[in-house]
């Protein structure tokens, strides 16, 4: 029977035995987790439109990120990842909604990870018009409290061009991604109310989602 504990034993054997060799020998197993991660992730979504009528949900099948590495950019890495990804958009625009299994690193994430300049520049300009309103929502309790703040791994040292560095926004305006996440664990995803807990989180992420996807489609 394929549950999740499935899953992570497969995960680990995969990590363990990291060829394509071993993985044409194993292609059954491989089939086996990947449709019960495409069911899951439908099945995930159909729960998520029902707190959500603007919810467009990707097909599982599109969702499912490969499991292969690019190993033309980066050789150094093994040829197969170490979980299973699932990308599920937020109210049909950039703003996603992720959720990673795996034996690593697993979370559950949402925003933009990786904006165009192009997507930079309108998030700049909304937030000079109403960077208020972003402030509130990732300031808030519940926000705060799960996600912590947005993510200022790559943020500009210094003030954007065009922007004040006295601005009264400028931490939101420094940033070069707009996104946020929540490690979880593997006992969180073996859980019998895993999709209930997903579906709380992406809850708390909608107000951002479309904050995003307002100012990136304006």
């Amino acid at each position: 029977m394929v549950d999740k504990e499935y899953i992570f034993r497969f995960l680990r054997d995969l990590r363990n035995n990291n060829s394509k060799d071993w993985m044409d020998e194993n292609r059954h197993r491989y089939h086996e987790c990947r449709n019960f991660v495409i069911d899951w992730a439908n099945d995930t979504m159909v729960k998520i439109g029902k707190v959500d009528p603007n919810f467009k949900a990707t097909p599982g099948k599109k969702a499912l990120n490969r499991i292969n590495n690019n190993l033309m950019f980066h050789p150094e890495k093994p040829v197969y990842k170490d979980h299973f990804g699932v990308e599920m958009n937020l109210s049909g625009g950039p703003s996603g909604f992720y959720v990673q299994i795996g034996l690593s690193h697993n979370f559950v994430g949402g925003g933009i990870w990786a904006p165009s300049k192009d997507q930079i520049e309108k998030m700049r300009g909304a937030i000079d018009y109403d960077g208020e309103k972003l402030k509130e929502i990732v300031s808030s309790k519940k926000f705060n409290s799960t996600f912590g703040e947005l993510s200022r791994d790559s943020a500009l040292k210094t003030s954007p061009k065009n922007y004040d560095k006295d601005h009264e926004h400028i931490d939101l305006l420094r940033l070069k991604r707009y996104a946020c996440m929540v490690s979880i664990s593997q006992d969180d995803i073996t859980s019998d109310d895993f999709q209930e807990k997903l579906v709380e989180y992406y809850k708390i992420l909608k107000p951002l989602g479309r904050y995003i996807n307002r100012a990136v489609n304006f």
